[in-house]
């Protein structure tokens, strides 16, 4: 399936709508991994290619989506992206889970496995 871009009205519908909640409660039917990025930045385009083949490796399990920061300057603003890449982990239950910059994919499965699906 490969990753997904989010604009901010998608994130609003598919993530969390945080105009009309205050509390965090995802919207998802299953964890996902949100890749805040901009075309100039060269770790995120290093990090690109790597959720493509993780959301393909984890398909049916997990979402990959990606924010364009340039383009949903708002949504960005909302989450205090003030650098990237940002890497937001988002379990089914329990708070998201922010890191910045860039990982590698050993880290990143490490990552998914861990917060996303409880594999210990």
């Amino acid at each position: 399936m490969g990753t997904v871009h989010l604009t901010t009205a998608d994130f609003k519908a598919k993530v969390f709508d945080y105009e009309k909640n205050a509390q965090w409660k995802y919207a998802g039917d299953k964890p996902c991994l949100i890749d805040f990025y901009a075309d100039w930045c060269a770790p995120c385009r290093m990090v690109a290619p790597v959720l493509e083949e993780l959301a393909g490796e984890y398909a049916g399990n997990i979402h990959v989506y990606k924010v364009d920061t340039e383009a949903e300057q708002e949504l960005a603003a909302a989450f205090g992206i003030r650098s990237i890449p940002s890497l937001l982990f988002v379990p089914m239950s329990g708070p998201p889970q922010m890191v910045q910059g860039a990982m590698g994919k050993a880290d990143l499965k490490r990552a998914i496995d861990e917060v996303l699906l409880n594999k210990k």
